[in-house]
């Protein structure tokens, strides 16, 4: 077998937006990146890698970042477990991929389509990059660690509301 190497193509279009998001705040933020250097941190770095920011930009000393997706330029997202950085075509099925859902036609469960997805890898296409922050640092991120969103939606289940309004179990929950 012969092995093929693609060499990494440079973009024409040097810009890549960071979308970072803090789970323990409810807060994200779109970054536009524009210098050469940042955008090339990311490529070949893969889904659910993390890095430190220190690496990145020294505004983000001491926190630790999660790659968890991205789109390329023509909008196909990203999908773990495919280990290219190029698109491809895969037969996808409901539930498998956000990027797939079954359509009201298709009564049958099971129904499969085949779905243009891009690799894990980073690379000189993408356009996007989802990123999470898994460890704070020192400083506070402005839009990202300052405040924090109350969550507007309680739950639902009778035994987690019972837990947090500290109810006994015989106590009606409605």
């Amino acid at each position: 077998l012969r092995e093929r190497r693609v060499e990494q193509q440079e973009p024409v279009n040097m810009s890549l937006k960071m979308n970072i998001a803090n789970p323990a705040t409810g807060q994200q933020k779109v970054i536009e990146l524009e210098d050469e250097q940042k955008i090339k941190f990311f490529w070949d770095r893969r889904i659910a890698e993390e890095f430190h920011g220190a690496d990145l930009d020294a505004e983000y000393k001491g926190y630790i970042f999660k790659i968890t997706g991205g789109n390329d330029t023509e909008g196909f997202p990203m999908m773990q477990g495919v280990i290219t950085a190029d698109r491809v075509k895969k037969l996808l099925e409901d539930g498998v991929h956000p990027c797939y859902h079954r359509n009201k036609g298709q009564k049958r469960k099971g129904a499969r389509r085949r779905k243009s997805v891009r690799g894990c890898i980073i690379s000189g296409d993408n356009s996007q990059v989802n990123i999470i922050i898994v460890k704070q640092g020192e400083q506070h991120l402005e839009g990202l660690t300052d405040s924090s969103i109350p969550n507007r939606l309680g739950p639902k289940r009778a035994s987690k509301i019972r837990k947090l309004w500290g109810l006994e179990k015989e106590e009606d929950v409605r």
